[in-house]
């Protein structure tokens, strides 16, 4: 056998298996095979590897060491949620079945394997996605330490999202809902929720010192979620995006105007037990609204109005179709929602814009008739002139 040049490493039998050894010492890779055709291709994967920068550790440390370790990075570039939501995914889903596999040795086929075994056992496909997010997320860092020469993520077929049926009131339905509302706060949040189309964290979140009387207009500047082992707390809205102006219709700001001096009378009455927090939407003592409780209420409301079991979220869902039915520019339904981009309004409430189409497709009918009929003008005209 030729002698090899130092850092290429070497290929022996050893008993029945066939060795594979690259480097010396402490930075040794050593891995048996049952063939030597395997073995010489795993010599030359690790030194392209090397060569490409992929430092030794990447060798040693397992998959769910990594992502411990990675957690630790997240939780410093993410919201407290979402690292909650990582870390659950992590040592819920991910480690359970992979973390005793070497980093560097995962395969894109363990990865799908992951996914299959995870619809097969009920796990849906959101979830599934979530847990593509996490891996594909943590290899890129992998990636940028050196640690791996590719994310293996980007070669599995990720779940396709299955999209639920979107339910929504209609303009009569939402009128039944605001009027069975017992209190005066519940009423306002509710119409509130469907004129605006905010988030029910980001209702809960608004100040008084968000509206500007005079222009009608509300800033979003926050919402209130509920935060594990700390309990409501104040934090930044869900996007970029999210933080926005909202221009509110005169009767909005007259119901508000109205409740704000209710709410002042009942602060007075309450004196020392209130906890002021400028908030539209507090609790009765003045401290941040219990979405769980908000929920409740609603669910009554609906029951009560004889209404379908609608998610709060799906006034937000309301709010946009009754929008676009009415038709309000998409561009602007879409700075009210706080979405990213046009694009995710419009794909996300496409079910709404056929009748819009099929108007256009009048219209743009109705305009080229006029023309055939032009032309048809013109002929008469030179035929009378020739005559």
């Amino acid at each position: 056998m030729a002698k090899r040049a130092n850092g290429e490493g070497s290929v022996f039998k050893r008993g029945n298996r066939w060795v594979a050894q690259v480097g010396s010492g402490k930075n040794r890779e050593t891995k048996y095979f049952e063939t030597q055709k395997d073995a010489n291709a795993w010599r030359h994967t690790i030194i392209e590897q090397r060569r490409q920068g992929l430092v030794f550790a990447g060798s040693k440390v397992s998959l769910s060491k990594f992502l411990d370790e990675w957690l630790v990075v997240a939780k410093t570039s993410v919201r407290p949620n979402t690292y909650q939501q990582y870390s659950q995914v992590v040592h819920q889903h991910i480690n359970p079945v992979l973390g005793y596999i070497v980093l560097k040795d995962l395969r894109p086929d363990h990865v799908q394997s992951l996914y299959t075994n995870k619809l097969a056992n009920g796990v849906s496909p959101n979830t599934t996605r979530m847990i593509h997010a996490v891996i594909h997320r943590a290899l890129n860092h992998a990636l940028k330490l050196g640690l791996v020469y590719r994310n293996v993520a980007d070669s599995v077929t990720r779940p396709k999202v299955v999209r639920k049926e979107m339910k929504t009131l209609n303009d009569f339905q939402v009128r039944q809902l605001i009027q069975v509302a017992e209190s005066e706060q519940m009423r306002l949040l509710l119409w509130v929720a469907v004129v605006t189309g905010l988030r029910q964290g980001e209702l809960l979140g608004l100040k008084w010192s968000d509206l500007d009387w005079t222009s009608r207009r509300i800033q979003v500047q926050r919402q209130v979620q509920r935060r594990k082992g700390v309990g409501l707390v104040f934090c930044e809205p869900k996007s970029a995006s999210g933080r926005r102006v909202i221009v509110l219709g005169k009767s909005t700001i007259e119901k508000l105007r109205e409740y704000k001096n209710n709410q002042a009378k009942e602060s007075i009455l309450l004196g020392e037990k209130w906890h002021e927090n400028g908030l539209i939407f507090p609790s009765p003592i003045g401290t941040p609204l219990d979405p769980s409780n908000v929920l409740k209420t609603y669910k009554d409301c609906l029951n009560r109005a004889g209404l379908p079991n609608l998610r709060f979220h799906d006034l937000r869902h309301t709010a946009a179709t009754l929008m676009l039915q009415q038709g309000v520019n998409p561009k602007i339904v879409s700075e009210r929602l706080g979405h990213s981009d046009i694009s995710l309004t419009l794909n996300t409430y496409s079910h709404v814009l056929p009748p819009m189409q099929e108007e256009a497709a009048e219209k743009m009918d109705d305009l080229l008739t006029l023309i055939e009929v032009s032309d048809e003008f013109n002929t008469i005209m030179e035929t009378g002139k020739s005559n």
